[in-house]
């Protein structure tokens, strides 16, 4: 173990490790001719005077650099909402954006609950900053879960879709809904249906669009924008309450199949069976603790236990409509009306939202570089347009990762990925030169940007990347960019950093944590919201860093997204 008595040393969650040297107030960046306390206090208020007067520029200096006595905190993690996540030891956060967004480990990183005033003015030196009120250090899964909020919209599209099922089933088991009674098995498929609609990319692309382009106008109250972006974001509890409720109606089904034993036979009790085991063990690995703590196997399970559930579900639906009672045998499917039965046209709909992504996949050249070692910077033929993710894969049968893309949307795309879980770490130490992905992009909580007149838009680390394409190419919003992150060209590169300085100071605010020490990231979007005038911010930072700001915001008056759990 290192001395630390002459240096501490610290990994960020990013593994961009730096060091510090010793000092009574970790935070403080000294200049070379210390001054007393008084002339130090009223500089620090003159600074903060100037700064709420401007904006911040990039600080290329190595001379502020080496004064920076910086101490790197969780809010910085970059958030690629499952973007990474599904490796082994990587704590699951969605990344979806989107989703299913790659992260940290956060038990590794240094507590992150000491925050300084921000302070993002670069041409002048930052004064010293004071430690906040120091508070328990939370868990990345107590953010996720609770801290989050209990009644988010999230739950509470859950908590209908599961208490209407719920009255469905009570209804059919006291004989008030004879239909649902007679045929729960239709009534589990359509829950499938129903869940797999709400995580098919192909689906969610077109409804986004469509939400763009029907309440993307100046005149379209902000309060019917917010109420939408909420929605979409929050789909995941309609995909996680239909998979609750199917599995529901599955277990209902079958009891009443055993107590009328002669109308059935053993094939199609067994297929059920196995059917319901699936659905029960695809919901456990998809409970926030386990799907928190064993990404892997949430994500294997899903895979391979949904595609031997679709193809049992294929055997149930057709052993069903050729099963005859009377005589106990089965009919030839030709003889069968197939066609006419919903679960037929239920289970054709499930499977052809299941196929479509894998119709569009395809192995492409790639070009990787490395600025750091501790990121990657993967280049793709082709411009995409703004706030769109994408989906690589070394192994398309194993894994997938999601990754927000930055483009002019002219020749070429590229996605920036932290060297974090085996695949990142990979991308930097055997760069490929192939790479399979999916033609169908997904669109996530940036893309909705478009829907709104003025953003504010606040990345820490690489979660920068799906944002830029708003600085890159014309979108129907003014955007106004806060960046907090350590060592913009050093980590990223000389291209990213030559794209955010070259654009006017009112659209970009970079705090270079190298540079300016560790800021208070909510109290900064807030300021720099008003200041703007933003309608709406949206924030793409680790769980407690994304809900900071959003709570920061709201407080405020402001409407703010972020990240949430399953988003």
């Amino acid at each position: 173990m290192r001395n630390t008595e002459k240096y501490g040393r610290f990994s960020s969650c990013r593994g961009v490790a730096f060091e510090i040297k010793p000092h009574a107030d970790l935070f403080a960046i000294p200049d070379r001719d210390r001054p007393t306390n008084q002339s130090r206090n009223s500089s620090s208020r003159r600074s903060w005077a100037q700064w709420r007067s401007s904006f911040a520029r990039i600080i290329p200096s190595s001379d502020l650099i080496e004064r920076s006595l910086s101490r790197e905190s969780s809010h910085f993690c970059d958030l690629d909402d499952d973007e990474d996540g599904d490796e082994d030891g990587d704590v699951e956060t969605l990344a979806d954006i989107e989703e299913s967004h790659e992260e940290g480990k956060s038990d590794q990183t240094p507590p992150h609950h000491l925050l300084p005033q921000p302070f993002t003015r670069s041409d002048h030196h930052p004064p010293p900053q004071s430690a906040a009120k120091k508070k328990p250090p939370s868990s990345r899964l107590s953010v996720i879960l609770l801290d989050q909020g209990l009644f988010t919209v999230y739950k509470r599209l859950f908590a209908l879709c599961l208490a209407l099922n719920l009255t469905a089933l009570v209804l059919a088991a006291t004989g008030k809904f004879p239909y649902a009674a007679d045929r729960p098995a239709l009534f589990s498929i359509a829950n499938i249906f129903a869940l797999v609609l709400c995580r098919s990319e192909a689906v969610l692309r077109v409804v986004f669009w469509l939400a763009v382009t029907a309440l993307g106008h100046p005149w379209i109250p902000l309060r019917l924008k917010t109420m939408t972006t909420a929605l979409l974001q929050s789909l995941g509890g309609i995909h996680s309450g239909c998979g609750i409720s199917s599995a529901a109606w599955l277990i209902y089904a079958l009891v009443l199949t055993l107590k009328h034993r002669d109308t059935t036979s053993s094939e199609i009790i067994a297929v059920a069976s196995v059917i319901l085991g699936l659905l029960c063990l695809t919901s456990t690995a998809a409970f926030p603790l386990v799907r928190h703590l064993h990404h892997n196997f949430f994500e294997r399970t899903h895979r391979f236990a949904g595609w031997a559930a679709l193809a049992l579900l294929w055997a149930f639906v057709t052993l069903n409509a050729t099963y005859n009672p009377s005589t106990k045998n089965y009919s030839k499917i030709e003889n069968s009306d197939l066609t006419a039965i919903p679960e037929f046209w239920l289970t054709t709909g499930i499977t052809v939202l299941i196929i479509i992504p894998w119709l569009t996949m395809r192995r492409v050249p790639v070009r990787v570089t490395s600025p750091s070692g501790h990121a990657a910077i993967i280049k793709f033929q082709g411009g995409v347009e703004a706030g769109i993710l994408g989906r690589i894969s070394p192994s398309p049968l194993s894994e997938w990762h999601a990754f927000g893309i930055i483009s002019d949307n002219k020749k070429e795309h590229m996605m920036l990925a932290g060297a974090v879980g085996d695949f990142t770490r990979s991308l930097v130490s055997s760069p490929p030169r192939w790479l399979w992905v999916r033609g169908v992009r997904f669109a996530g909580l940036p893309y909705l940007t478009n829907m709104y007149g003025r953003v504010l838009l606040v990345a820490t680390g690489s979660g920068i990347c799906v944002f830029l394409s708003f600085l890159l190419q014309p979108c129907k919003a003014e955007v106004c960019l806060l960046w907090v992150t350590k060592g913009v060209e050093v980590n990223f590169g000389r291209e990213i950093k030559e794209w955010v300085s070259g654009q006017p100071k009112e659209r970009v605010i970079v705090h270079d944590t190298a540079v300016l020490g560790r800021p208070n990231v909510a109290e900064m979007s807030v300021d720099a919201a008003k200041r703007f005038g933003a309608e709406v911010v949206i924030v793409t930072s680790n769980p407690e860093g994304s809900r900071d700001v959003v709570d920061a915001c709201k407080a405020n008056g402001i409407a703010a997204f972020g990240p949430i759990w399953d988003s």
